[in-house]
Parts: C-alpha cells; sequence; structure tokens
C-alpha cells in the first residue's frame, strides 16, 4: 500500500498555506478523568501548547488520530463544527460537562480527502454527522490549545486493516506538515484495562508492561520507525500490552508522518494502574 501524495492539490485551500513545519506529536491520553482537575498529564499538555508560537509555529489546522474512532474504510469528520462527544461512561458529572468547540475545516477535509488515498482510486471518507471529537481527541487538545480556536480534523482508523496499511497511509501525511498542519496520534503504547490496579503509582507497572513500553520506547529512539508495525511479532507480550490494539494504532500514524533522523523527545514516562503507559513523544 504505496501512494504519492500530490501536497500541491492543497494549495487551494487558504487555510493550508505554506508554512514552517510543523512538529508530530503521539500523546498517551490515559483516563479521560486526566482532563479534569490538577494532575501531571494535563500540566503537561498545557506545558507543550505554550510551546506553539514560540518554539513550533501555530498551527493552521490540527488533524487528530484517536484510538476511539474505528470505521469500515478511513475516514475524516467533515463538518464546520464538530460536537464534542463523550464517549465512556460511569465518571463524574464534571466530565460529562467538559465541551471542546473547535471549528472544523470542511473545505479541507475534502482537499485532504484527495490527497490521502485508502487506495490508488479511493479517496478517505468525509463524515458530515456520525462522529465529532471524541475524548481521545479533546481531552489532550483542550489543555494544550484552550481557547478552541484552531481546527480540527479527526481522522478514524480501520481497525480490519493490518497495521502495515496504518503506517502506509500516514506515510501520505507527511506533506501536509509543510502547510501549517499539526498530525496528533493520541492512544497509549501499553494499554490493558482489564490488568489496572487503582491506586498504583506511576512508577509502579506490571513486568510485561514495562518490557512492553521499553521495547517500543527502543525502536523510538534508534528511529527505527518502521520495525513499529512489528509489534504483534512480540507474542504473548504484545497480547498483554494490547489486548485489543486500537490505543497501540495512533503511534503508528505520528511515527509515519515522520521524516528519518527527525529529532525526538519522550515526556509523561509513567503509568496509569500499573497497565497504560503514559509515554508520550515529540519529533521535529
Amino acid at each position: 500500500m504505496a501512494f504519492t501524495t500530490p501536497v500541491q492539490a492543497l494549495e487551494r485551500v487558504a487555510s493550508l498555506a505554506k508554512s514552517d513545519r510543523m512538529p508530530v506529536l503521539f500523546l498517551g491520553h490515559g483516563s479521560p478523568m486526566n482532563a479534569i482537575g490538577d494532575n501531571e498529564y494535563l500540566r503537561s499538555w498545557q506545558a507543550l501548547g505554550a510551546e506553539f508560537g514560540s518554539k513550533f509555529p501555530r498551527p493552521q489546522l490540527i488533524v487528530c488520530i484517536s484510538a476511539h474512532w474505528l470505521t469500515e474504510g478511513w475516514w475524516l469528520t467533515g463538518m464546520d463544527s464538530p460536537k464534542t462527544i463523550h464517549d465512556f461512561g460511569g465518571f463524574p458529572q464534571e466530565l460529562f460537562d467538559q465541551q471542546y468547540p473547535a471549528p472544523g475545516d470542511a473545505a479541507a477535509a475534502r482537499a485532504i480527502s484527495q490527497v490521502v488515498r485508502q487506495r490508488a482510486s479511493e479517496p478517505l471518507g468525509v463524515d458530515l454527522s456520525a462522529w465529532g471529537l471524541d475524548h481521545g481527541t479533546w481531552s489532550v487538545l483542550k489543555p494544550m490549545f484552550p481557547e478552541a480556536d484552531i481546527p480540527v480534523i479527526q481522522l478514524s482508523m480501520d481497525y480490519s486493516r493490518a497495521p502495515e496499511d496504518h503506517y502506509a497511509l500516514a506515510q501520505q501525511l507527511k506533506g501536509l506538515r509543510e502547510r501549517g498542519v499539526l498530525i496528533v496520534g493520541s492512544g497509549n503504547i501499553v494499554h490493558n484495562l482489564r490488568q489496572m490496579q487503582r491506586g498504583a503509582a506511576g512508577s509502579q507497572a506490571y513486568d510485561w508492561a514495562l518490557e512492553f513500553d521499553q521495547t517500543v520506547g527502543g525502536y523510538l529512539q534508534q528511529g527505527n520507525l518502521a520495525a513499529l508495525q512489528n509489534f504483534q511479532k512480540l507474542g504473548t507480550l504484545a497480547k498483554m500490552a494490547h489486548p485489543t490494539h486500537e490505543h497501540y494504532l495512533p503511534l503508528l500514524y505520528a511515527a509515519g508522518a515522520v521524516e528519518a533522523r527527525e529529532p525526538m523527545r519522550f515526556f509523561n514516562t509513567s503509568f496509569q494502574g500499573g497497565s497504560i503507559s503514559m509515554r508520550s513523544v515529540v519529533w521535529g
């Protein structure tokens, strides 16, 4: 699955004018509760957001790939006013009251759908009503960009496709970075809710969770991004880290949009509940 991305087609979209290359982010989002109150993760997202406009250019558009939008085929949110989705249960009312009224960008979604293809002759789908911004997106973007004045588009994931297909599609996103687009993958490098131990300290993790996190972290530090596609070859270790792997896939979208040997840094390298890695990455 390899395509050529004609970035020139985006020139007709005024909101995607040429700019300095944007960084790429992979954010471990963990519990939705991280989005409210005073906690180390919310503070780290706030600090990262403060780097835009100083260390990094300010985004013209954000394309977020969240672990929580799984579809048949690939889709982009194409509405001008995406709704805030509270796709969880059993949490305090304060969390359900959270809103992130960032605009969408229908014109940009249509343009991106034509240049990022799921097959050579098939553009991405454009969703006009079914989805919006789920908590994998708004829980991290709201602390980073609290004014909600940067347009946001979500890109769904076709869970039926092999990891290498996700990585290949993500490689088509690279050119968007030259158009002021911030690519954000939101998931977790380790995510096993069945094994969570509530009250575990951030420094505590199961041996298998720590091993998987360190293995993937090693690939990232070495710049061996293509190796990330082969996580299932780790066998039982991978199955323990991801009984289902929708939270891992956003890492492939972030890594696929990165150029070889781009500088990177980690942050939030702790765990939640012993079985959720919050390790996050900034490239560029």
